[in-house]
């Protein structure tokens, strides 16, 4: 396979694998977001991926939401889910998936992996989140962290580490 086919074939493996996890949720009766498997993928584009193509990757996946494809958590798409109450985690991932890229280094090390998506990934990605929950819903900031980020926590820093864990043999399938 030549590189760009490699390169177009992971970008793509990307965005489908954003698309598809989308799907796997867990409802929380208390908050607007669900438990979601993206926190593995975007961080697994950001391991994976260059920071040009991360960049692509996450625009595809953001511009085919937005188109009203349903793309998003649960099944959902539009400008209305990107641009309401949970909205902002989507664009978390696009600057966390970008900024995971760029910062990855060409050596595979589960560690830095690791550490850069529990603490860079995770508070960005809650950053813009909360942000927006409570921009579009006005609910107090207390109440906005307490919905929006604090029950995530402690899975979404299983799922940085085990994308760390799973990104070592998908760039060794793919340097060979």
């Amino acid at each position: 396979m030549d590189n760009k086919t490699r390169e177009m074939t992971k970008m793509a493996l990307m965005v489908a694998l954003n698309c598809i996890s989308a799907y796997i949720i867990i409802p929380l009766p208390f908050s607007l977001s669900p438990i979601a498997l993206q926190t593995l993928i975007v961080n697994l584009t950001g391991y994976v991926l260059n920071a040009k193509q991360a960049a692509m990757t996450m625009a595809a996946y953001l511009l085919i939401g937005l188109a009203g494809v349903p793309v998003f958590t649960g099944g959902s798409g539009g400008p209305g889910k990107l641009f309401g109450p949970t909205g902002g985690y989507l664009f978390g991932f696009a600057v966390v998936a970008v900024v995971l890229a760029y910062t990855r280094q060409k050596e595979y090390n589960f560690l830095r992996y690791a550490l850069w998506g529990c603490l860079f990934g995770v508070p960005c990605i809650y950053a813009f989140g909360v942000v927006q929950l409570q921009l579009v819903t006005n609910m107090g900031w207390s109440k906005a962290v307490m919905t929006g980020a604090l029950p995530f926590i402690p899975l979404d820093i299983v799922k940085c580490c085990a994308a760390a864990y799973i990104a070592g043999p998908i760039n060794r399938i793919f340097r060979s």
